[in-house]
């Protein structure tokens, strides 16, 4: 399950990287010292980590699942969570999608069955 939840983790806070077309070296430090703060990914890793997704097809709402399945009862991971998205947010150019977003997937979080 952990790694379900760092595969989950990271697609969501790479998809913001991969909307907005943002520089994946520009990027890289943020998201590899999230993931190992997080989920002691080095840096290597980490960054491997976010080329694949990056460049690769995904399903955001089956991420989103996953997270909210295993954070279901557990809000301060989860607003822990959106404060590290917003964080690769803010780290770079802003858009209004980028809030969309984050809104959508805030809502999707809370809304534990």
């Amino acid at each position: 399950m952990e790694r379900k939840i760092k595969e989950s983790v990271g697609t969501l806070l790479a998809h913001i990287i991969k909307i907005d077309h943002r520089e994946i070296e520009k990027m890289a430090p943020l998201f590899c010292e999230i993931m190992g703060q997080d989920f002691q990914c080095s840096p290597e890793e980490a960054e491997a980590f976010l080329r694949r997704i990056v460049n690769e097809p995904y399903d955001l709402d089956t991420h989103i699942k996953t997270i909210n399945q295993a954070l279901c009862e557990d809000k301060l991971s989860k607003f822990h969570l959106l404060e590290q998205l917003n964080h690769v947010i803010y780290s770079d150019k802003i858009t209004p999608q980028d809030y969309e977003i984050f809104e959508d997937i805030k809502n999707r979080l809370f809304a534990c069955n």
